[in-house]
């Protein structure tokens, strides 16, 4: 294998690691108004809350050392790649950086005033900062995989309401409801109580949703721009979400989740199988497309990186394996502190409907 195909192979690694790992914070942070609701079990709806973002807590923030990665990676193996990329998606690369950071501060600074007013108002940060992402990721690979507008000189020409097509909102539709599914599974694989049968339920249902969705979507990429390897890639993925569906309904949550952990690796990978060896199609003219080899580094550039990545992608894995084996234990309700607000709220309310 050749450098540029090896890292074009790494990228699309990266971007593997990130959707299976960061896509369950996006679904539990999306997840927040539905499932962070005062519970059947009489628990309070912060009790949940906390629950909720304490399965992702020591987590979140690793997990987008994978997208720092690629796109690190990206700007130095394959400059021209990332030129065109980022300044033709600018505003939506923009919106997601933007809401990547709301998601961040609501994360870090909900805890820091003892309000629920606050409270509110970082949760309402953490949900559109893990809701816009999840599905601006997928219009952005659709148009990637399907090809924009790139001229002769490496540019895009075109315009930010050209990336909002039809197929590509679907595949945002895709991202943002997989997201959904997999935040749910991990919901009830890191927590107790009513939260944890709860959140299997909703992942069920969204489940059947991204499938059907998913369908369509793989069927209309793979159709115009696929090859056999991809339509075997895609295919696996398919059945991996189902029998993950299968599993959790059956009340095991691991296999669950390891069904949709696969479901997003598979199809992530089948999306880079079927770009190959382009980077970024033409849709103007197929000669102008970018590919792994007018777009990349020189072979001494591939090469130092080469050895970068053989030196320190093991000391990553290694912290991050370790980080997740740390915290593998489930989160219950009596692990969070009482929410005394919410306790002295419920008695005034029984006061009054008592008097």
């Amino acid at each position: 294998m050749d450098l540029p195909t090896l890292w074009f192979a790494l990228i699309a690694v990266l971007w593997i690691g990130y959707f299976v790992l960061e896509g369950f914070d996006y679904g539990v942070g999306s997840l927040l108004p539905v499932l962070g609701r005062d519970g059947a079990d009489g628990a309070p709806a912060e009790t949940r809350r906390r629950q909720m973002l304490g399965s992702i807590g020591p987590f979140w923030d690793g997990n987008e050392v994978w997208l720092l990665t690629a796109g690190g990676a990206t700007f130095a193996a394959f400059p021209h790649w990332y030129a065109t990329l980022f300044s033709g998606f600018y505003l939506p690369l923009l919106l997601i950086l933007l809401a990547l950071i709301l998601r961040g501060v609501g994360l870090e600074y909900r805890g820091k005033v003892d309000s629920a007013v606050w409270r509110q108002r970082m949760d309402w940060m953490i949900i559109a900062g893990s809701a816009l992402p999840a599905l601006l990721w997928g219009v952005a690979f659709t148009n990637i995989v399907r090809g924009v507008p790139i001229d002769a000189e490496m540019e895009y020409v075109g315009g930010f309401w050209n990336l909002l097509n039809p197929v590509a909102l679907l595949g945002g539709l895709v991202t943002l409801t997989l997201f959904l599914t997999h935040g749910g599974l991990f919901i009830a694989l890191k927590t107790d109580g009513r939260l944890r049968h709860d959140a299997r339920a909703l992942a069920l249902r969204l489940g059947v949703v991204a499938a059907g969705l998913a369908v369509v979507w793989l069927a209309v990429m793979h159709g115009s721009t696929g090859n056999a390897l991809s339509w075997v890639l895609a295919g696996l993925a398919a059945a991996a979400l189902v029998g993950g569906l299968v599993a959790a309904r059956g009340g095991r949550e691991g296999w669950g989740f390891t069904g949709t952990f696969v479901a997003i690796a598979l199809a992530t990978a089948s999306l880079f199988v079927a770009l190959f060896p382009d980077v970024m199609p033409s849709t103007l003219d197929p000669a102008w497309s970018l590919t792994i080899e007018n777009a990349s580094s020189s072979q001494k550039t591939l090469g130092i990186m080469t050895w970068v990545a053989v030196v320190f992608t093991p000391i990553v894995l290694l912290y991050q394996s370790w980080t997740y084996w740390t915290f593998r234990k489930r989160i219950s309700g009596h692990h969070i502190p009482t929410d005394v607000h919410h306790a002295a709220a419920t008695a005034e309310t029984r006061d009054r409907t008592t008097a």
